[in-house]
């Protein structure tokens, strides 16, 4: 049952038949008493509470409310119905604890899909698993570790990936959240459609429309032909938000028009386009202090963030360090055709108490350095010791292009294709060898349209 708290009979109406309609029961009040009398007496499992349901439009009547739901019903989901002009109080709402907030005029999907979300999170309780049961359950292979945090952050995107809720993926440099979000992707019911990262770090603000929402020709000087945008890329699978931390002011205000309306306009173009897409974002920087500083909006914050996972360092789940240094032995084998490797007891008890302050990948490139560089079929700490403080540069194994000379993503594409052609195009090795998924090669392959005929692995 979903209790609607509004003083507008239209506005009550108009929800009350969007939820019936998705087969939901519905009760409604039209004023603060009415509403809590009507949780204690018939426990409703989700409310939607408009903060302005009264002639003062402060919104301190429907705050008090909150406050009051907050402190007797601590896990109820709330929804809050704001305006654009009345976004603050949305905000305040959420640090008083609302789980999201939809704005006047609502999108009908955006409210049934925010509402399905939170009645299944909080209908599904979190149960201890075994890295066996998770994998039997779950489609995790890429990711390696039985650290028991590591479990419990699986256990938890497990759950919320038949979800559409938006996830915001923290932690250090390294620690695997494109791999995280990956899996979320890969465990839903979007698998099947296209999973498309976009480091927007790497984009900008003169770019930034253009890059996401497309253009049409003639909308810049250079614009000679359309083109498609990441969100219509991304059209019923998910869009994977890399480096949001580092996203500009002017661009933050327009992804959160995206993200709060569901559409979006091409640039060049007065039609406007709906936006389907599971939404992931991650960053390594905290976010809550660059809401303290000014420089990350705070209800963009809130809007990405309806699930947070923080993936621990390296060095807080250091018992899975051999798990990971085997993954990587094993996978070397293979490539470079060296079936005997093996790391020595000594060495991996070296490993494991290293900081390793680039977690997983830095931990990665010194196993394929060292590979590379020893001839032992069984390497010790002397091997490790001796690529440890080489960079790739350093050792001179890396030679990129002058500044201006390719973009990202001709880079990338010159290393799919030297990876594919070196391993005569099995595409399990070549993924290997770029660090990535076969399904995450396969989206590069189609991405850049390169041709290939997959031979065995």
């Amino acid at each position: 049952m979903i209790l609607i708290v509004d003083d507008d009979i239209a506005v009550r109406t108009s929800l009350t038949l969007l939820l019936k309609g998705a087969g939901n029961e519905v009760v409604t009040a039209n004023n603060a008493v009415q509403a809590f009398e009507t949780i204690q007496a018939q426990k409703p499992e989700l409310v939607i509470l408009d903060l302005n349901f009264s002639i003062d439009t402060s919104g301190k009547e429907g705050m008090s409310l909150l406050q009051q739901i907050r402190v007797h019903y601590p896990v109820l989901p709330i929804i809050l119905i704001t305006g654009w002009a009345s976004i603050d109080l949305a905000i305040q709402g959420m640090k008083l604890g609302a789980n999201d907030f939809i704005h006047k005029p609502w999108n009908n999907d955006y409210v049934l899909q925010s509402v399905v979300t939170l009645l299944q999170l909080n209908g599904k309780k979190a149960t201890s698993k075994s890295r066996k049961e998770l994998d039997q359950k779950y489609q995790f292979k890429q990711i390696i570790g039985e650290d028991a945090g590591l479990l419990n952050i699986l256990e938890i995107i497990g759950r919320v990936a038949s979800t559409n809720a938006s996830i915001l993926i923290t932690g250090e440099s390294g620690t695997g959240k494109e791999l995280i979000a990956e899996a979320i992707h890969e465990n839903s019911g979007r698998a099947a459609k296209p999973f498309v990262k976009v480091n927007l770090g790497g984009i900008s603000t003169s770019l930034f429309e253009s890059e996401m929402f497309g253009h049409a020709k003639g909308a810049f000087t250079d614009a000679r032909f359309d083109r498609m945008g990441r969100f219509e890329m991304a059209h019923k699978g998910t869009i994977f938000l890399d480096e949001i931390g580092d996203l500009e002011a002017s661009s933050q205000v327009k992804l959160l028009r995206v993200l709060q309306d569901r559409t979006y306009e091409v640039l060049g173009s007065s039609r406007t386009k709906i936006v389907d897409a599971r939404v992931i974002c991650a960053t390594n920087k905290n976010l809550n202090e660059m809401v303290n500083l000014g420089t990350f909006r705070e209800d963009l914050l809130y809007r990405i963030n309806l699930i947070a996972i923080h993936l621990p360092a390296l060095r807080e789940r250091s018992g899975d360090i051999p798990l990971l240094v085997n993954f990587f032995i094993d996978n070397l084998k293979e490539i470079y055709n060296r079936p005997q490797l093996t790391v020595a007891a000594p060495a991996m008890r070296w490993l494991r108490q290293l900081p390793l302050p680039g977690n997983i990948r830095q931990l990665k490139n010194l196993v394929e350095r060292t590979v590379l560089i020893s001839n032992k079929n069984e390497l010790g700490i002397d091997d490790f010791q001796a690529q440890m403080h080489l960079s790739p540069l350093k050792a001179d194994k890396v030679k990129l292009p002058g500044v201006g000379t390719m973009t990202l993503d001709q880079m990338e594409e010159e290393m799919v294709k030297q990876a594919m052609k070196f391993h005569k195009n099995r595409i399990t090795k070549a993924a290997a060898s770029l660090g990535i998924t076969r399904n995450a090669l396969y989206r590069r392959l189609e991405k850049y349209q390169i041709p290939f005929n997959e031979t065995e692995d």
